[in-house]
Parts: structure tokens; C-alpha cells; sequence
């Protein structure tokens, strides 16, 4: 007695129909994965410590540092909070590279450490996460694009600088005691606040004058001299994230860690959301009917919603449809009405009246629970099948 293999079915996954389905999203994924690689290469040597005076890439410091040396002034790098704190004095100058960085706690730790001092504190582009606690009373504007402007004002280190590569953050001074230079829009992007004895906070809006590539620009080098060399020590304190210090408990909400353009860039994408949504919106309405341009074959219809129905896992919507169809083909054979083939009452005594006694079960096919397999809905399919054939021979 031999045995038949059954063909596999036009609705089952094969390896070229996976590979068919996938090589678009492998070939994007190649894509992005090669970008990336060759951009990470592009980049690789071009912006290595950016404001670190070890530095000599475009962005480093290095060249400020070495004039700083010639003048004298000695600089010191330093990663922690403990090191910046115990650095400040009235001989040194301890410039913060990304002091919004910072948590609330270390901000009230250095303040407390350079308030009276006698020192000079400089910030670099400080915004409201940092001015409240190291600044108190100054308030920040939107950042203005950096580009060479004039002094505009008495302070004798801008006089001597002249024109400078000037502008990022703006600042609201809380006093007239406050000096302020290379205005943009009306506000300073340079701002001096003294302190006690005779100690000072500097806030500069942009770091671009300390940048090796543009120290040479303008009055740059001597603007960056005058504000980091009036004192014999210079500390470079270049914030970490590994810094123990940081894990002080300092309060900051998620949204104090976003630049304030982020907030408009972010209702802008929402706005043209809203208006793609309204573009690609359909008007709601009844369904219309249409002639289908060309003929198909029920054999195709019947593959085409099998795979539908097996790629969404809808095993108990075709079983239904089986079933359906099914009761529509034999309430004739039996002489019942249409309008009765669906109901268990009338049709099922009216099979069970033409099998035999120990026959199929026509309740539990016709109106049976959901298959719990793919294999199990393959046999009600054939069932199905035997049922009507028994009842067409009887």
C-alpha cells in the first residue's frame, strides 16, 4: 500500500516568498547600517575634545591654552566636581565648559564655592537650567546665529578685543551693575557680573573664540586672553557624566534637559502632523461600488483571502466561511428554505435525517467551536467536503 505526499497548498511560506517579503526591509537596513559606518569614519578624526585645551582638532583649545602659557597663566584640566570646587580662589580663573550639564546639586556646590572667592567664574552658553543656581537674576533669550560684532560697550577687555566672533545665548542683566558687550537684538552675548571681593561670573553666549580654527578670526585671541588670563591659574573644568558628584540627588524634570528651540520645533512637527492627517484624510461616506477592470478566476479569489486569512492568524473567520458556504449548499439538497440554511434547529435534523445512524456528527461540523490548529481547520475543510458528498449520494 503506498502512501501520497501532500502538496504543499499555494497559501504556505516558502523560502523565496520569505526572501521576497524581506529583501526590501534587509536592503534599507544594509543602507542605514553602511551610513552610518561611513559617516561615524568621516567624522572620526574631525571633532575629537571639543573646548579641551589638550586639544589641537578644530574644536579644541589647545592654541588658547598655549598663549595662555606664554603669558604666564598655567591651565589645569579637571573632570570632578570635588577638583573644580577645591580649585576656586582669588588667583584663579574656573571656566565651566557645558555647565548645563550640571546637576541642581552640583550648581549649588560650586556656587557656594566661587561666591566669595574673589575669583573670576567663567560660563560657557548658560541657559536656564544653570543661570538660576550660578547666575541668580539673570535670564536667557533665544540664541542669535555667531558672527563678528562690535563691542558696544566700555568694558576695557572688549575695547581692546574690538570685533569678535560674538553671539548664542542672549542675556537679560538683573542690574545695572552688570556689564554687558556684543549685543545682538539689544541684549548682551557677553555678560559680566561682579561679585565680592573683587571676584567676577562672566557669561559668554558661544564658545566660538576659544575654538583652535577660529582663535585667529577677528579680535578672538585677544578677547579669549583677556578673559581667562586676568588671573595666574587657569581651571579647565570639563564636566562628566561619570563624575560620582553627579548622582547628588540634584532635582532636574525631563524637560530642563531640552534646549528651548527643541519646544518649537517639536509644536511645529505637531502642527504639520495635524495638517498631513487633514491632507490625507478621507472623506467618510457610503461605500460605492466598482467594475473590476478585469476578470479573476475564483480559484485566484479563493487563494488570495486564504493567505489573508492565514497572515492574520484568522482561523475562526475561515472556518466560518467554510462552514457558511457549506450549510448554502446542502439547505437545497435537503429542501430548506435559504432563509433557514443558518439555523442549527432546522438544518441540522434535516442532514442527520439523510446519513446513516453512525454517521458524521453534522452539529458539531456545520456549527462546531473554532479549530484550534491549522491542521485542524485542513480537516474540517475536508470533512466539510464528505459531509456534502454523502449527502448528495444518499
Amino acid at each position: 500500500m503506498s502512501t501520497t505526499t501532500a502538496a504543499p497548498t499555494s497559501a504556505s511560506a516558502t523560502p523565496l516568498h520569505l526572501w521576497t517579503r524581506t529583501r526590501g526591509l534587509l536592503l534599507a537596513l544594509a543602507v542605514l547600517i553602511a551610513g552610518g559606518i561611513t559617516l561615524a569614519a568621516m567624522h572620526s578624526d574631525s571633532q575629537h575634545g571639543s573646548l579641551d585645551p589638550r586639544s589641537a582638532d578644530d574644536y579644541g583649545s589647545r592654541a588658547v591654552a598655549q598663549l595662555l602659557k606664554d603669558q604666564g597663566v598655567s591651565t589645569r584640566v579637571v573632570t570632578t566636581l570635588d577638583e573644580a570646587a577645591a580649585a576656586a580662589g582669588p588667583d584663579t580663573t574656573l571656566l565651566i565648559t557645558v555647565p548645563d550639564l550640571l546637576t541642581e546639586g552640583q550648581q549649588r556646590r560650586l556656587r557656594g564655592a566661587t561666591a566669595d572667592s574673589g575669583g573670576r567664574t567663567v560660563l560657557i552658553a548658560p541657559e536656564s537650567p544653570s543661570l538660576r543656581v550660578l547666575a541668580p537674576g539673570v535670564r536667557s533669550e533665544s540664541p542669535t546665529p555667531v558672527k563678528p560684532r562690535e563691542p558696544g560697550c566700555a568694558q576695557p577687555a572688549a575695547e581692546r578685543a574690538g570685533r569678535a566672533d560674538a553671539g548664542g545665548t542672549r542675556y537679560i542683566a538683573p542690574d545695572e551693575n552688570s556689564d554687558g558687550c556684543y549685543p545682538a537684538g539689544g541684549l548682551p552675548t557677553l555678560l559680566t557680573l561682579p561679585a565680592q571681593d573683587r571676584g567676577d561670573t562672566v557669561l559668554l553666549g558661544a564658545p566660538d573664540i576659544l575654538f583652535n580654527h577660529r582663535l585667529d578670526d577677528e579680535g578672538n585671541a585677544s578677547l579669549a586672553l583677556h578673559l581667562l588670563g586676568t588671573r595666574q591659574h587657569l581651571v579647565w573644568y570639563l564636566p562628566s557624566l561619570s563624575d560620582t558628584s553627579a548622582s547628588d540627588g540634584g532635582r532636574r524634570s525631563f524637560f530642563d534637559l531640552i534646549p528651548s528651540g527643541w519646544h518649537w520645533a517639536t509644536l511645529q512637527l505637531a502642527l504639520a502632523a495635524v495638517l498631513a492627517a487633514l491632507w490625507r484624510a478621507r472623506r467618510l461616506g457610503r461605500l460605492v461600488t466598482e467594475q473590476l477592470p478585469v476578470a479573476i478566476r475564483a480559484s485566484e479569489a479563493t487563494e488570495g483571502r486564504a493567505r489573508l486569512y492565514r497572515k492574520a492568524n484568522a482561523r475562526d473567520r475561515a472556518a466560518d466561511t467554510l462552514r457558511a458556504a457549506a450549510r448554502a449548499r446542502l439547505a437545497p439538497l435537503l429542501g430548506v428554505a435559504a432563509s433557514a440554511a443558518h439555523s442549527r434547529e432546522v438544518l441540522v435534523p434535516a442532514v442527520s435525517a439523510r446519513l446513516p445512524a453512525a454517521g458524521r456528527d453534522p452539529l458539531s461540523l456545520l456549527f462546531g467551536p473554532t479549530p484550534a490548529d491549522d491542521t485542524a481547520l485542513v480537516r474540517l475543510a475536508d470533512e466539510l467536503d464528505a459531509l456534502e458528498r454523502e449527502v448528495r449520494t444518499s
